[in-house]
């Protein structure tokens, strides 16, 4: 390949630079916000923030990190879960100036990190993620979602409910059928078809509460507390002290997003636009946030479960996404007719999502031809899994290890701790 060739992922319908039409870019950049947007607005529901300024957040954020990682890397920035915890303990005894203090803390630490890794470069990246380790790591993330699809699936206000099941199976039932025998820009939109269809089933059986959506005005502007400005300053260690080392932890579910995407576009994202990049796109995502009145954000698996399905990689459309959330956080009833999507046909098309990221991961596997009859991969994978998998958690004080998270750091420590050769084949 020349110098001027410019690398394509033939497997894409899309790739990455590829521009849709106009037509079809509004319907696949909606797509995407249609999939994040619950998850995005639940966390500052849950902490007590304004879902609009969450969803205005994930909008400048995701287009903060095009810019950052120079429009190479296809991921959307949401509200991250991994706060939530610390976040809800500092509303109650401080209210939002700890929580914006401690959101800036967090996106601190990754544009730190971020200059470390351009001074020292991310070769060790390589070294300390093998396909042995990423392989499960991936199925993880995918895999730890799942019962989040379930719930979502099944259960309404805690009680098992078989319309919600009935309504659940349904959207992923047509959206399977969508994805597998539909040809040309419609087999591009399955999660978008399959969700309006799901919808409609679910406004027939009377799952569906418009109030929200008739209550709500055509504009509403979104009431910012803007740090150092809504609020006279005042210093909140435990708010740093208590968010900053979670965005350690964060990093490690950052790197394998990026990984996930690595192996669909079939790029090196570690290496162009950088690792560094990559860490100061989702840091000043989360600083912006903090200064606006936003949770933290991080990269987001049900906008990569559409990348996976959908086979469009394209950044435009990602970008379309992020104008579309800051667009629609100053529209009232937009927000509110999304808002009205019910659980369950978000879980039935989380079913698909989340497990074609899992799939991904069996695919590092089995590309690269990881050894099985060797003890070493075994022990690795199996920690992995069932750590990863189970919910696994370390909890000291305010500070909580994901189980993804110490999936990761198990899988890392055991790769290099075991010895390469000293376990024979079985």
């Amino acid at each position: 390949m020349s110098k001027k060739e410019v690398f394509r992922n033939e497997d894409a319908l899309l790739d990455i630079n590829d521009r849709p039409t106009l037509p079809h870019w509004l319907l696949l950049s909606i797509q995407h916000l249609f999939t994040m947007f619950g998850a995005t607005v639940l966390v500052p529901l849950l902490i007590g923030l304004n879902p609009s300024i969450a969803l205005f957040c994930s909008g400048v954020g995701t287009i903060v990190y095009l810019l950052c990682t120079k429009a190479k890397i296809p991921a959307y920035l949401g509200s991250s879960f991994a706060f939530i915890m610390t976040m809800q303990v500092l509303m109650k005894n401080y209210g939002y100036p700890a929580v914006g203090q401690g959101a800036i803390a967090a996106g601190l630490v990754y544009v730190i990190v971020s200059l470390i890794v351009g001074k020292f470069g991310s070769s060790w990246v390589d070294k300390l993620l093998p396909p042995v380790v990423v392989g499960p790591i991936i199925i993880v993330i995918g895999l730890s979602l799942a019962t989040t699809a379930a719930n979502d699936a099944m259960m309404n206000n805690s009680n098992y409910d078989l319309k919600f099941f009935g309504v659940a199976i349904f959207t992923l039932l047509i959206t399977i059928i969508f994805n597998i025998f539909l040809r040309g820009f419609p087999s591009m939109i399955p999660v978008l078809l399959g969700i309006i269809g799901g919808y409609i089933l679910a406004v027939i059986v009377g799952i569906v509460d418009f109030t929200a959506m008739v209550e709500a005005k055509w504009f509403t502007l979104p009431s910012f507390d803007v740090m150092f400005v809504n609020y006279d300053f005042k210093w909140y260690p435990a708010a740093i002290l208590g968010m900053a080392p979670i965005a350690l932890v964060t990093m490690t579910e950052h790197m394998g997003h990026i990984m996930v995407l690595n192996k669909l576009t079939k790029r090196n994202f570690f290496k162009d636009p950088g690792l560094n990049r990559t860490l100061l796109g989702d840091g000043l995502s989360s600083v912006i946030a903090g200064f606006a009145g936003g949770p933290p954000t991080t990269s987001y698996g049900e906008n990569i479960g559409v990348l996976a399905m959908s086979k469009v990689h394209s950044v435009w459309v990602i970008g379309g996404a992020a104008f579309f959330a800051i667009v629609f956080s100053f529209c009232g009833k937009v927000s509110a007719l999304i808002q009205s999507i019910p659980n369950p046909v978000i879980g039935g098309i989380s079913f698909l999502l989340f497990g074609m990221i899992a799939s991904n991961g069996l695919q590092i596997l089995v590309d690269n031809k990881v050894n099985y009859s060797l003890k070493r991969n075994l022990v690795i994978t199996s920690v992995i899994l069932v750590v990863g998998v189970g919910g696994t958690y370390l909890q000291l004080g305010n500070f909580q290890l994901t189980s993804i998270a110490l999936a990761t750091v198990f899988g890392i420590v055991l790769n290099l701790v075991l010895p390469k050769y000293a376990f024979s084949e079985r």
